[in-house]
């Protein structure tokens, strides 16, 4: 199997469908959840909402480099987000962010496995490869938050 067919599937496990690392995904803990508990504040903590986003807004901008664009995604902005206010729009976040994901998953697996060791943007942002497992060990972080606010909320 090539490498970026094994690197797309492990994101495709901590967005859409594994069980493997942490026994579950973002898709089956957001996929039913109700908008009211996923705008629901804990404490301090970002709401599920926007930890979903949050993860959503790097995979949409790192996608856009992988189609070519440019990297515009900024770490201030990436929690800035206006806030859900209905279920519909919560579902239509949802579609968006696994459609995202899974062409995030696809552009990586199409990738020759050569690109993986290339420069990403800018050489101070590391390889591809480094990047994309950011992005997969950055998703996992924020998938045990959004677990742990559901258990608190639910």
């Amino acid at each position: 199997m090539k490498s970026t067919t094994e690197i797309a599937n492990r994101f495709r496990e901590v967005i859409l469908n594994g069980t493997w690392i942490a026994n579950t995904n973002f898709k089956d803990q957001l996929e039913n959840l109700d908008w009211k508990i996923a705008v629901s504040p804990v404490q301090n903590l970002n709401t599920i909402a926007v930890l979903a986003q949050h993860i959503h807004y790097y995979v949409k901008g790192i996608n856009q480099v992988f189609n070519g664009g440019t990297l515009d995604i900024k770490d201030k902005f990436s929690f800035d987000f206006p806030p859900i206010q209905s279920q519909e729009q919560w579902n239509t976040f949802l579609n968006k962010f696994w459609n995202d994901a899974e062409h995030f998953a696809s552009l990586v697996e199409q990738m020759p496995d050569e690109k993986l060791d290339e420069g990403f943007v800018d050489v101070k942002y590391g390889t591809y490869k480094r990047n994309i497992e950011a992005m997969i060990e950055h998703s996992y972080y924020h998938l045990g938050q959004t677990v742990l606010i559901k258990k608190l909320l639910m």
